[in-house]
Parts: C-alpha cells; structure tokens; sequence
C-alpha cells in the first residue's frame, strides 16, 4: 500500500477535550511553549518543552482553575520558578542561557516512581551524536545523566521518543528514532524504516540491547514520541499527522502489523494538527497528545489554533 493510500484508508482520532497550555498554566513559563513530551501520572499530565528546563503540570481535567496547574523543577538551574512576576524574567534568562536548556520527551517508571527525560543528541566523537538521558526520583531530585550507547550520526535527526518498559522482572527504556533507519536526510524522510532502540541499565551505562522495528508498511516520515500501556505500543508522526498502535512483544521485542489513526482533518482532509509532538497512554482507549509550536510563515498559520496545546483523544473501536 502506498503512503497515499495509506493516509486515505486510515481512521480519525475522535477528539475529546483540548485546551492550551498558557490557558491552563498563564504566563509563568513565558510565550514560547514548544511542548515535546508527556506522560499521564497520577491524574495529571507532566508536559516537556524542549526549550524550557523545568516540568510543566496540568490537571488531566484540562481545566484552567485546577490546583495541579503550574510548572515544577527537573534538576536544571533556574527551575522551577515561582509564580510571581519576579521570577518571570529569571526564568526566561535562564533557558536562554543554556545551549540546550529542555527535552524530547519524558517517560515514568511506575515500580520507583521514577521520571526519566530525553535529550535529543549530542556530540559524542568526530562525527557522531549520542542522545542523553536523566533520571529524577519521585519528587525530582536528580539521580544521574547518561548518554545512550546507541551512535546517531547526525544533531538534528536523533531520538525523539522515550518510554520506560517492564519485562521479566527488569526495566527498559524505549528510545525511538526521529528519522527512518535511524537516519537523517531523504534516507530518514523514506517510509518503512521506523526503529526503536531498546536499552537496560548495565552499571552507570545504558546499554543498546535490541532492536523494535515498526511494520513496513507504516507510511510515516517521521516519528515524535512512543507510548506504551500493557501490550499496547503507540507511536506518533508528526509530519505524517498520525498515530500508529500495535501490540509489542516484550520477550521478543516485536510489533504487529498494528493500525493507523489520522489526527482529525479539515474539509477535504486537510491537516488540521501540523505540530504534534508528545503522546501518552491514559487509558486503554485514551491518549493525549501534546503540540509544539507552529514555525513561522503563511504555509503554518492554519496549524497556529492547534499548537502548543494539550489534546485529549478517543481511539476508536
């Protein structure tokens, strides 16, 4: 089945709630909200921006007057700010001044409750990248840094997804490729190459112990962020607008055929959601599903009523 073909056989996604996150949460964490993470824990939803050092909290309710709205710290400086118009400046400072101040995207060990971030890449030797992950305890007190063994050969095109997994008594982590065969250029804009790269603790190293390899047939250009509840497994194209969901075998580390979902459309299919980034399993018939903000340009302002929100869907039956 071609790409087209695919797009056009593929199911909507029937939305539920949505709301933006500056409406939840005001203006304490400044204009520029470039989600690119989530993950439900605990009735709320933590969202990561991979331009701001700090968590953002919103209800699960999406209403803007719940108590759980606001921003908490994740183990970087300036974060996390206080909700007073003097800290305002100082936080937009501080992620200024950082090189790489966010993240791709957060997963949670349930057994410790534990949360682990995603940095996209960084250089690692002449030539190659290697993304980073951080791990934070309960109540987000940094417990260590680490690069994933796992060799990316271009900044721009790295892992973009994490998700924590439990098989056989022991913890993984899922780091999903941005670009088909891990690869950046027209190699990782061709469909049929998505992969998820397996990884288990071995002392203070991460190591790249298997490969999860999405169907052929998956017509995405690319891949933002990976989900998994039980044995099911989502993973979310931002460029493609989609949502794929399968089943995943742990003992083997292998997806099934699975289904595409589309992100509702316009009229005459035309995309609606041009920017979204993170998904998380709420539960077994729930995501949500947060939005970056929409680049700048004509060709993007019909993506603008859709970014840098929070989006509640219904997959159907």
């Amino acid at each position: 089945m071609t790409a087209t073909a695919a797009k056009k056989a593929a199911r909507e996604l029937r939305l539920v709630k949505e709301a933006k996150i500056k409406d939840l949460i005001g203006d304490i964490a400044g204009d520029r909200l470039e989600a690119s993470g989530v993950v439900y824990r605990d009735g709320v939803f933590l969202i990561v921006c991979d331009n701001l050092p700090f968590l953002i909290r919103v209800s699960s309710e999406l209403s803007p007057k719940a108590p759980e709205n606001g921003v908490i710290g994740a183990g970087r400086k300036g974060g996390p700010p206080k909700k007073s118009a003097a800290k305002k400046s100082a936080v937009k400072k501080s992620a200024a001044a950082t090189t790489n101040p966010g993240y791709e995207d957060i997963a949670h060990d349930t057994h410790q409750d534990h949360l682990f971030t995603l940095s996209e890449a960084e250089p690692f030797k002449p030539r190659k990248f290697r993304a980073r992950v951080q791990e934070f305890d309960a109540k987000l007190r940094p417990l260590g840094s680490t690069p994933l063994d796992f060799d990316l050969t271009t900044a721009n095109k790295g892992m973009e997804g994490l998700e924590w997994v439990e098989s056989s008594g022991n913890g993984y982590l899922l780091a999903l490729c941005e670009g088909n065969q891990c690869a950046g250029g027209k190699k990782g804009r061709t469909p049929g190459g998505g992969r998820i790269q397996v990884f288990r603790r071995g002392g203070k190293r991460w190591i790249n112990t298997a490969t999860i390899r999405l169907p052929k047939s998956l017509p995405f250009e690319d891949y933002s962020s990976v989900s998994v509840r039980g044995d099911r497994i989502a993973v979310l194209s931002q460029a493609s607008s989609a949502l794929w969901v399968g089943r995943l075998s742990t003992r083997k580390w292998r997806v099934d055929e699975g289904t595409v979902y589309r992100l509702p459309t316009g009229p005459k299919g035309r995309k609606l959601y041009g920017t979204p980034e993170g998904v998380s399993w709420v539960s077994t018939d729930y995501v949500v599903i947060v939005s970056d903000r929409a680049k700048k340009g004509a060709a993007n302002d019909r993506f603008r009523a859709k970014d840098q929100s929070v989006h509640l869907f219904l997959i159907p039956a």
